[in-house]
């Protein structure tokens, strides 16, 4: 995960609102999509659930997963620009 990326993992954490304003955009939707392609969701439930324990490798995983498709890491720097304002 590059520095931005954890920037706004980091602001996320921290700020609720912020990440649940993110969930019900039209990015955040399209992230949701991408992260649950495949499995129907099972793969980012495990990764929360680590995550929430301190374990970040799987989430980091995963939006690295993203972030090698043109359109996914479009949509990781368009959610960071929407963070930023």
């Amino acid at each position: 995960m590059d520095e931005k990326t954890a920037r706004l993992a980091e602001q996320l954490r921290n700020n609720p609102a912020l990440l649940q304003s993110l969930m019900q955009s039209r990015d955040g939707q399209a992230l949701l999509q991408m992260l649950t392609q495949g499995d129907r969701g099972a793969g980012l439930q495990r990764a929360l659930q680590s995550a929430m324990k301190g374990d970040t490798a799987e989430m980091v995983r995963m939006v690295n997963q993203v972030m090698q498709s043109p359109s996914g890491a479009e949509l990781v720097n368009r959610i960071n620009k929407a963070v930023q304002k």
